[in-house]
């Protein structure tokens, strides 16, 4: 495995936000690996603590997180035109990783409590936050960068407030709505105009909708842009029910059919469909694989070193988002023995692997004061990208528009 890189090293970029001097977009006609790297964006973020998992400080904008990542990471995202969102609900971080001209991997940080679920491309992301579901769009049009630097740049444009509904994954249907999973109700939902949901699905055995996370609904795949197959830890209809049944009550269920399409799972996460395949992530026992529908059987693919959720998957990769036991929620399953065969401790970060062989090709390791990744997506055509935050001049000073009005010729 190719050495790490620290995040003091100057392979790694890090901004917490852009500059709080002018904002300027500047239109450029070089190839990307000429453009202007704005070194007043990049600000290092503090060290590591230190402080044990239980005492961290409740100021979220006080948190220390240490980065490290592997010796090609920039290259390839460089080479693939790609970016990653990363969540942390724990930490309330959403992370946008890229890669600048001089190759070094860019975190690009910003907080929004109990950053969830997140879906995006190269115009849109969506996030699922404590009590709301942002939608963010880039406002740069192509061969436009913002601070001599960044390719796309996303801004808060909607926030839904929807309440406490623990919502998890979401996903974008063909008609453009966003569909989200409603864990705290059991069921799938979509933004209501007037109330804080509307329910569109849930499993057969739940028997009405309560704000009781009986089943702990939890992962959502589309199939050709509708939610098809979902991920819950068991089959409970009671309050909580689901927490003594993380070892092998988990199930998959088709949405269309409400046929339960893989069961005797370990608190499965992030189902996908790719290359004609159903894959997901067996959480308790580590591993990364897919479903055979026809023998209703989950077929192991790789084994990662840590509570496994969070997953997106481009061409022949996966990422996969990795955390730390919790509060002895994660602890008593399979992945337990699966370390221990090892003798490898649990990561906190992301590891990108080959759908042929299982191999890590590529890795991020996050570690201090955030110990939970929560969902990743892929950004593709996304080389270096920013977000606006919240508590910025630029979110006052960034305005961009488009007009119907014809442009008058000026007067003789």
């Amino acid at each position: 495995m190719a050495k790490d890189k620290k995040q003091k090293d100057p392979g790694i970029e890090s901004s917490k936000g852009a500059p709080e001097g002018e904002v300027g977009l500047d239109t450029t006609v070089a190839a990307e690996s000429d453009q202007q790297t704005a070194s007043a964006a990049a600000q290092p973020v503090a060290a590591q603590s230190g402080q044990p998992e239980q005492q961290k400080p409740k100021d979220l904008t006080q948190l220390k997180v240490e980065k490290s990542c592997s010796r090609g990471l920039s290259g390839w995202l460089g080479q693939n035109r790609l970016s990653l969102a990363i969540t942390s609900y724990q930490s309330g971080r959403i992370y946008l990783v890229g890669s600048d001209k001089n190759g070094r991997v860019s975190f690009f940080e910003r907080i929004f409590e109990r950053a969830m679920g997140v879906v995006g491309n190269a115009q849109r992301i969506y996030l699922g936050g404590l009590y709301q579901l942002w939608r963010f769009e880039n406002v740069l049009r192509p061969n436009e960068v913002i601070h001599g630097q960044f390719d796309k740049c996303y801004v808060p444009r909607n926030a839904q407030t929807i309440g406490d509904v623990d919502i998890h994954e979401l996903g974008i249907r063909k008609n453009g709505k966003v569909v989200f999973v409603n864990t705290k109700y059991s069921c799938l939902a979509e933004l209501s105009p007037t109330h804080s949901f509307k329910a569109i699905w849930k499993p057969k055995f739940i028997s009405k909708l309560a704000p009781e996370d009986r089943c702990h609904l939890n992962g959502l795949a589309m199939v050709d842009g509708e939610p098809r197959y979902v991920t819950a830890v068991c089959k409970s209809d009671s309050v909580d029910g689901w927490r003594e049944r993380r070892r092998d009550g988990g199930v998959v269920i088709d949405v269309q059919t409400d046929e339960i399409v893989c069961e005797g799972l370990s608190m499965p996460h992030s189902p996908r469909w790719h290359n004609g395949r159903l894959w997901l992530l067996n959480a308790g026992t580590g591993y990364l694989g897919w479903v055979d529908l026809e023998k209703k059987a989950f077929v192991p693919h790789a084994f990662v070193p840590g509570f496994a959720r969070g997953l997106s998957m481009i061409g022949n990769v996966a990422a996969i988002g990795l955390s730390k036991p919790r509060n002895q929620r994660f602890e008593g399953l399979q992945l337990d023995d699966e370390l221990k065969k090892r003798d490898a401790e649990p990561w906190c970060g992301v590891q990108i692997v080959s759908l042929t062989n299982g191999d890590v090709l590529n890795w991020i390791r996050f570690d201090g004061d955030m110990g939970e990744i929560f969902d990743i997506s892929f950004l593709p055509n996304v080389k270096h990208p920013m977000m606006i935050g919240l508590r910025t001049p630029e979110i006052r000073d960034l305005i961009t528009f488009e007009s119907e009005i014809p442009v008058e010729a000026p007067a003789a």
